[in-house]
């Protein structure tokens, strides 16, 4: 799953003016399967929203999720949702959530149509395009129950660190439109950006938005599948690093301390399900 599009293109570079995380961001194309292209053609108008890209695109209108969804709900949005994997099982366990998955790579959000499709889902809508506007445009402050970064894209070469789409000013972003108590669950199995992430999250400042670890039992649901990378990054001996954060809430005008996780330590241990991303919707 990939959190941020590969560098290229040139005219959409405006995606993060407020936040100082360098993009080249452009939609990824892919060819869809006839299965998929029936699924975009019927079912993207009512469960996707395109947002606007190129240097004159204005600013996105808000996300009206009780309208979108025909319901309240806790809100959950998932950056880089790939294929969708585990967006729609974790769905499928959370009914009582509204999940928003933000992609970039058109046949990844189609195989999602079909799961969400097959599955009979109703909690479920996505968003492609990047997920900074996402969280500066379409949801306010303390309007989101969790927000979750599986296998973010670690941009491994150190000269596009700069790339990566968890930095300070993203961290500091989620935990803004995180509701007091709302949780950030971070999962990826790169060990130098699991070393940048911990580093993060332990310098962060407490007079702004911050999270600190989840020290108790999550009001979402953490367990999620196994897909096909991450068992692949089990099977070359990859650790998968996860962090479970959560936004404090207040309590007579004192926050708990963060504590500062060591690179290499899973903040939260659980089982897994297995499942596949090579799963083809239609």
């Amino acid at each position: 799953m990939s959190s941020d599009a590969p560098a290229g293109g040139s005219t959409d570079v405006d995606r993060s003016r407020l936040y100082p995380r360098v993009t080249s961001f452009r939609f990824r194309r892919g060819t869809l399967t006839a299965g998929q292209q029936r699924n975009w053609e019927q079912l993207w108008p009512t469960l996707g929203r395109d947002l606007r890209i190129g240097p004159d695109r204005g600013e996105e209108p808000p996300l009206n999720a009780g309208e979108w969804f025909g319901r309240t709900a806790p809100l959950i949005i998932e950056v880089g949702s790939g294929t969708g994997i585990s967006t729609a099982a974790m769905a499928a366990e959370e009914p009582d959530t509204n999940v928003v998955a933000v992609e970039v790579y058109q046949p990844g959000l189609a195989q999602l149509l079909g799961l969400v499709d097959r599955g009979g889902l109703t909690n479920v809508r996505m968003v492609r395009g990047d997920a900074t506007v996402v969280l500066t445009e379409l949801v306010g402050s303390e309007s989101l129950d969790a927000v979750r970064v599986f296998f973010p894209d670690p941009w491994p070469k150190k000269r596009h660190n700069k790339r990566r789409f968890l930095q300070s000013g993203t961290i500091e972003l989620i935990a803004d439109r995180l509701k007091p108590g709302g949780v950030l669950h971070i999962a990826t199995d790169h060990a130098d950006y699991a070393e940048w992430i911990a580093e993060l999250l332990a310098t962060q400042d407490p007079g702004k938005p911050h999270v600190i670890p989840l020290t108790y039992p999550s009001p979402i649901l953490l367990e999620r599948p196994t897909t096909k990378f991450e068992g692949r990054a089990e099977r070359e001996g990859r650790d998968v690093n996860e962090f479970v954060y959560v936004r404090p809430r207040q309590d007579s005008g004192k926050t708990v301390a963060a504590h500062r996780p060591e690179a290499g330590e899973n903040d939260t241990v659980r089982p897994r399900q297995d499942s596949s991303d090579e799963e083809t919707a239609s």
